[in-house]
């Protein structure tokens, strides 16, 4: 899943908090970080203020029940 014009990142990592399974995002490089990590997060938000949001990056989730929790992220920001 792709998801795009984060600018909360504090909101979004909440969300992945109550995800039930891993959460990854895949990078430009093709590198997996562990969005429940908070060194994870961490680089993240590196990116995001470099780039003033976190946009159009790949989300992988190993619990098909957490695509819900990202998607209704997604439709309120």
């Amino acid at each position: 899943m792709k998801i795009s014009n984060i600018k909360d990142p504090q909101k979004f990592f909440d969300v992945v908090g109550k995800c039930a399974g891993r959460v990854e995002m895949v990078t430009g490089e093709g590198d997996c970080l562990n969005m429940k990590s908070k060194q994870c997060q961490f680089i993240a938000l590196t990116q995001m203020f470099r780039n003033a949001a976190i946009d159009n990056v790949g989300i992988i989730v190993s619990e098909p029940s957490d695509i819900n929790l990202l998607l209704e992220f997604m439709l309120t920001v």
